[in-house]
């Protein structure tokens, strides 16, 4: 979904909560003409919220650097995904049009990859998680990848370096569910060597600190 289509159309109605709520619209009484959001992301190549460095490079990867503001914004977004562009361009001392601007540039770039919730997952029905190591074939981490995206409760899977090769996280409605899991599933896979699984007992999500 691009970011017009998530900014959706204003007019006199009531702000929406979400990233990009707000913008695509005329400005309403005692808003500046500053305020008044563009159609989409400014082109590129020059400064101020596209984020070049005034040469027109960027980072590495093909996107374009971030400066403060574009962090802030980043934070902000981490703490609450659902909050609206009136509220992050007071928080971070910029128009509604700039801060449109930034994110529709940043989910253009993958520097931003989506939205999504912070999950409780005992609450949610899953009161097992475990990390698992797995040791496999040499180069057949695609194959393997693919395989275990089609499985239910992997959240996390990363290729490392070290004694072992994968390490996911998984959640499950129980160690009954796990056992199954592991010992049914995984290890069933045709390239996979060995399993460790490490139980988590307790885990705290880290959120990002509230922008300066």
């Amino acid at each position: 979904m691009s970011a017009e289509q998530m900014a959706g159309t204003g007019g006199a109605a009531p702000e929406r909560r979400g990233p990009l709520t707000g913008a695509g619209r005329s400005p309403g009484r005692g808003e500046a003409p500053g305020d008044r959001a563009t159609s989409g992301p400014p082109a590129s190549g020059t400064n101020g919220a596209n984020g070049t460095n005034g040469n027109g490079t960027g980072q590495p990867g093909g996107g374009r650097a971030l400066d403060r503001i574009d962090r802030a914004i980043l934070r902000l977004l981490q703490q609450d995904g659902r909050a609206s562009i009136r509220s992050v361009a007071e928080q971070v001392h910029v128009s509604r049009a700039n801060a449109y601007a930034r994110i529709a540039r940043m989910m253009e770039d993958g520097v931003i990859r989506g939205f999504t919730a912070r999950v409780d997952h005992e609450r949610a029905g899953q009161g097992a998680s475990a990390y698992v190591t797995l040791k496999i074939v040499q180069n057949s981490w695609r194959t393997v990848r693919e395989q275990l995206l089609t499985l239910p409760g992997v959240e996390h899977i990363a290729l490392v370096s070290g004694e072992f090769d994968v390490l996911l996280l998984v959640h499950t409605a129980d160690n009954r569910a796990l056992r199954e899991l592991v010992l049914g599933r995984i290890q069933s896979l045709p390239a996979v060597l060995g399993t460790q699984t490490l139980l988590v007992f307790d885990e705290t999500d880290q959120v990002p600190p509230q922008p300066d």
